[in-house]
């Protein structure tokens, strides 16, 4: 198998060695699944080559009925085929199959969504969560205030945020749902169960929607990384453990990663179009689309994938569904002329290529429409691997730092972010992928303040409530006298924070 230890699609960060001991860095894919076929005509192609998923994109307007003909005659098998949106998953053995279809009249695009053959063989080489004893727990409750959760006193990102203010006036409304598109979420979780909705939840990594009881939850062999993001958004006040920014809303869980931890374009698809028509009113998206961290228009296969998440995305905003993704991890200035990509393809064997990001797009986190998130940590100050470029990051949010770097203020101990984990336990995290489902949860709370917002609307009001952070001249965040990333823009919009900080209070007070 081969290890993915250079890049990860989660937007959780790596925090260094010293932090170890508080850290959870929560991966632990092993191996993936294999993904289920539609019957349909035999192929008259020979297939001699390993058997990969394609998206094929159709002109809108298009017989799909005919295209699907010309995939099977191309040796390819349909896996479910979005019509609304004219995107087709097949799986073929052809190695010509996408160069074959891109010829058939009214097909737009198409591409193979992986380097590896199906199943996908890969494992991650990171270390489980750390959790807090029961002692440590026992201590951290008794700090708690009146009308704090017990394990609130942890959670420097609330009042960063001002959530903490804004729960006195509304937990949010129970007729928002946010939708974690992500590894899964486990619902049985005693902050979670209260606020889960079972209608808008799915298992969508083979591209077609799985509604089976549960088939949304991760495994124990999984990565916790949603339920972890599922519970920033909405755990309940219940005085059971921790609190969300949004505890009054439901979540759902949109399953897309395989075992293996790859978000693979067909789920992605799949679990945005799922979004749309089961009354999401917000996603969160703490992930880049595999293989690619950046997909370029200049590749067919690349162009393909880009062209078939962006039709799901812009279909579920169309459908009133906020689309927030995370920035990213790398630290990269996404307006750079060039950027050198260690990390593609991530299911096969990765090497250096340097991409221009304003041609290669990093998906869904650049696509239009999409509401993208840059990471601070406990001083308010850009997080050390957040990516950031202006006109790219819209706002900004906790998604925390080491403790090094940014040391909160007690009670609070680490600078990373306290959430849930499966299986009724808490754990730290860090990343982008911590930022977006803050504001994922600001969106869910101006959704419930007004509920006939459009998604423009909510987005605009997002914008307009942020507290403006100005850019921090020199940024040294490790302190060594070097600059580690330069910041564009003026205070009220720049390139590390966007618009600025989200503001839960202003969310429902205004």
């Amino acid at each position: 198998m081969t290890p993915r230890r250079t890049s990860l699609p989660l937007r959780t960060a790596a925090i260094p060695a010293a932090m170890a001991l508080t850290t959870a860095l929560a991966f632990l894919p092993t191996t993936a699944t294999a993904l289920g076929h539609d019957g349909h005509a035999a192929a008259a192609t020979t297939a001699d080559g390993p058997s990969l998923s394609y998206v094929v994109n159709t002109r809108p307007g298009q017989d799909a009925s005919r295209i699907r003909k010309a995939i099977a005659q191309a040796g390819g098998t349909v896996v479910v085929s979005y019509d609304r949106i004219g995107v087709i998953v097949a799986h073929s053995a052809n190695p010509d199959f996408a160069k074959t279809v891109r010829k058939v009249r009214g097909v737009a695009s198409a591409g193979n969504t992986r380097t590896a053959p199906l199943p996908a063989q890969s494992t991650d080489d990171i270390d489980a969560p750390k959790l807090l004893s029961e002692k440590e727990r026992q201590a951290v409750a008794a700090k708690a205030g009146a009308g704090q959760d017990p394990l609130e006193p942890l959670q420097w990102d609330l009042p960063a945020i001002k959530a903490d203010k804004a729960h006195e006036k509304s937990l949010g409304s129970r007729n928002v749902t946010v939708g974690v598109i992500d590894t899964g979420v486990d619902d049985t979780h005693p902050d979670l169960a209260p606020n889960f909705d079972r209608k808008a939840s799915v298992n969508c990594v083979t591209g077609k929607p799985d509604t089976a009881d549960g088939a949304w939850r991760p495994t124990a062999e999984e990565s916790p990384h949603g339920t972890h993001v599922a519970g920033e958004i909405a755990a309940a006040k219940n005085g059971i453990g921790v609190t969300g920014v949004a505890p009054g809303v439901k979540v759902s869980g949109i399953k897309v990663s395989t075992t293996a931890g790859f978000f693979y374009t067909e789920a992605v698809v799949c679990g945005f179009v799922w979004a749309a028509e089961h009354g999401v009113d917000v996603t969160n998206n703490s992930y880049y689309t595999d293989p690619w961290y950046f997909n370029c228009a200049t590749d067919p296969d690349q162009k393909a994938l880009v062209e078939a998440v962006r039709r799901a995305s812009s279909y579920a905003e169309r459908k009133g569904v906020v689309n927030v993704a995370a920035a990213g991890n790398e630290n990269y200035d996404l307006t750079s002329d060039t950027i050198t990509d260690p990390s593609s393809p991530n299911d096969t064997t990765p090497g250096d290529r340097d991409v221009d990001p304003s041609v290669c797009l990093d998906i869904p986190t650049q696509l239009p429409g999409v509401v993208t998130v840059a990471s601070t940590g406990a001083k308010g100050l850009k997080s050390s691997f957040s990516n950031y470029g202006l006109g790219i990051i819209d706002i900004a949010a906790p998604g925390g730092d080491s403790t090094a770097y940014q040391k909160p203020e007690p009670p609070a101990t680490s600078g990373l972010i306290y959430n849930t984990l499966p299986g009724g336990q808490y754990g730290y995290m860090a990343g982008t992928s911590m930022a977006s489902p803050h504001v994922a949860g600001v969106a869910a709370l101006i959704k419930s303040t007004h509920p006939h917002a459009s998604p423009w609307q909510v987005k605009a009001l997002l914008k307009a409530q942020a507290d403006d952070i100005a850019c921090p001249t020199p940024y040294d965040i490790d302190g060594d006298g070097t600059v580690d990333a330069v910041c564009e823009g003026g205070k009220r919009y720049n390139g590390f924070y966007g618009a600025g900080l989200a503001d839960a209070l202003d969310a429902v007070e205004k």
